[in-house]
């Protein structure tokens, strides 16, 4: 069975959802334009342990059009146009992974991050890649896996994506009300 060709990532150009207060889709925008003009959208974050329990982490290149250069715990990104949730965690992880056949991210929560203009809702996700990682260049600038205590010592240490240390407080407060 032949597989479809995977996605390219998402540029300034690629035709996004744009969504309300309700996560319901109002219209579509190219991604620069909704990040230009601060227009609600969609995005995912997953959160990749290996094997040993350790939570990948890394550096986002200096080319990225959002938070660029800054650590981010989560892989994911902009949902495409008519895309799912689902079909974005995975793809986002593999591509950022530089891995093929993970297993489907586990979905944990929703919430819609708002920071002045930047406003998207955002689905996180977890996920077990036991593969060996070999990170998109285009995304990925630095990376390693570390411990979750490794991590919480370095969340004042380093600087963090806004959206992401956001959405790893809420998985932290999600996790212990759930007890996951």
């Amino acid at each position: 069975m032949n597989e479809p060709a995977p996605r390219p990532p998402l540029s300034a150009d690629e035709i996004i959802d744009i969504v309300d207060e309700h996560d319901r889709v109002v219209g579509r925008s190219p991604r620069g334009e909704a990040y230009a003009r601060g227009l609600r959208h969609r995005c995912v974050f997953i959160l990749a342990r290996d094997a040993e329990d350790r939570i990948f982490v890394h550096r986002r290149t200096a080319e990225k059009l959002v938070f660029p250069s800054l650590y981010d715990m989560f892989v994911g990104g902009v949902v495409g146009a008519g895309e799912s949730y689902e079909e974005a965690a995975l793809r986002e992880a593999e591509e950022e992974l530089g891995v093929s056949g993970l297993p489907r991210p586990e979905p944990l929560f929703r919430f819609l991050y708002e920071d002045g203009p930047r406003t998207w809702w955002s689905s996180v996700y977890q996920v077990r890649c036991t593969l060996p990682v070999a990170p998109q260049a285009e995304e990925v600038a630095w990376h390693t896996f570390l411990t979750d205590e490794e991590l919480a010592a370095r969340l004042t240490e380093w600087e963090w994506v806004p959206d992401g240390l956001d959405g790893y407080r809420r998985l932290l407060d999600w996790r212990a009300k759930h007890g996951s």
